[in-house]
C-alpha cells in the first residue's frame, strides 16, 4: 500500500478537523492537545510550532520527541485496519492518533484514552 499521500498531508490542515470533530461531541481542543502531547512527547510550545510551521505528518512524527511507551496499548480497528497489526511504523503512529481522537469523540474517559 502506498501511504505517501497520508505522510505528505499537512498536520495543520488536519488539526482543525480533529478539533471540529471533538467539539461537536462535547470535547475540547485542550483535550485534543493533551492526547497529542501524550502520544508524541511534544510540549504545548513544540506542538504549536509544528502547527505554525505547517509540517506534514511524516515530519510531525519524525520530529516528535518520544512516542509514549504506552502507545502499544492502543488497539482496535481504525480505517479498516487493526492498529496493533500495522507493520509500517509511521502509518501506525498516524493511526494511533486517529484512534485516540475517535476514542475522545466517543466519550471515553481521558484516563482510559491515555492508557493510565
Amino acid at each position: 500500500m502506498d501511504n505517501s499521500r497520508v505522510y505528505k498531508m499537512i498536520f495543520a490542515g488536519v488539526y482543525p478537523l480533529y478539533i471540529n470533530k471533538l467539539e461537536r461531541k462535547g470535547r475540547t481542543k485542550e483535550e485534543l492537545d493533551e492526547v497529542i502531547r501524550w502520544l508524541t512527547g511534544y510540549d504545548q510550545k513544540g506542538l504549536q510550532k509544528q502547527i505554525d510551521d505547517r509540517v506534514d505528518f511524516e515530519t510531525f512524527f519524525k520530529k516528535s520527541p518520544k512516542l509514549n511507551p504506552n502507545a502499544v496499548k492502543i488497539t482496535g480497528v481504525i480505517c479498516g485496519y487493526r492498529v496493533e497489526e500495522i507493520e509500517d511504523k509511521l502509518m501506525q503512529k498516524v493511526r494511533y492518533l486517529d484512534k485516540l481522537v475517535d476514542e475522545l469523540a466517543k466519550g471515553k474517559a481521558m484516563v482510559k484514552v491515555l492508557r493510565k
